[in-house]
């Protein structure tokens, strides 16, 4: 049973930071009740003070993910740019705790009530664009694809790489596409050093966003049209 002093100490909002912490180091698989209560220092029952079950404290670090993203951007700014300035938010959010981010996904919204300010800003960014409210949802949900992809594929290799190994297998990747059939690959031949090369992750997050906008901004147009 959690005792006077635990339950005193161990606040909501230090359960759920506590549990973010522990998945950013060890997963998602690695987040249990039991594991948690030893990173606190806590009994498991102390937990249990604060949430049901597994599934409960899960919905409540996707909530802390959601509070995280800064919506604040000046209103003066083009649609197109407060829409870039929101998604690179997202991002940074979710580069920075990549192992809880595919909670944003299977996390009811109800659950994470955080995400509803969010949406909001999203769904007026492309009213204003002039898209409808199913088409606003629809780029809702590509949006958060793309961000959370762009988070959790951050280019590079593995940390498990040493820099020689890394060097070795850039460069046995480069040469197994140089020397493809050239009659039958000539494009893919000619990349082959582009292809190979490591991003520079800030450079790739960037581009990835720009690609989305642009899209969007394509599809304004054509509304126009």
């Amino acid at each position: 049973m959690a005792t006077t002093e635990e339950r005193t100490r161990l606040s909501r909002e230090t359960v759920v930071d506590g549990a973010l912490a522990l998945t950013d180091a060890e997963g998602l698989e690695g987040l249990t009740i039991r594991r948690l209560a030893q990173h606190l220092s806590v009994t498991p029952m102390a937990l249990y003070w604060h949430f049901k079950n597994k599934e409960e404290l899960l919905d409540a670090v996707a909530d802390r993910l959601w509070s995280l993203i800064d919506t604040e951007t000046d209103q003066a700014l083009p649609w197109s740019e407060r829409l870039r300035a929101l998604m690179t938010a997202m991002v940074d959010v979710l580069r920075a705790h990549p192992q809880a981010a595919g909670l944003l996904f299977t996390t009811q919204p109800y659950a994470a009530t955080n995400c509803f300010g969010i949406m909001e800003v999203a769904l007026g960014i492309f009213a204003e664009a002039g898209f409808s409210p199913a088409e606003g949802a629809a780029l809702c949900r590509h949006g958060l694809r793309t961000t959370t992809t762009l988070a959790i594929g951050d280019p590079g290799l593995t940390p498990r790489h040493t820099e020689d190994e890394a060097a070795e297998f850039i460069r046995h990747k480069r040469i197994a596409l140089e020397t493809l059939p050239l009659n039958r690959y000539p494009h893919l031949v000619g990349a082959a050093g582009p292809l190979t090369e490591v991003e520079h992750p800030e450079a790739s997050f960037a581009f990835g966003i720009e690609l989305f906008v642009a899209g969007v901004e394509a599809l304004a147009a054509r509304h126009r049209e």
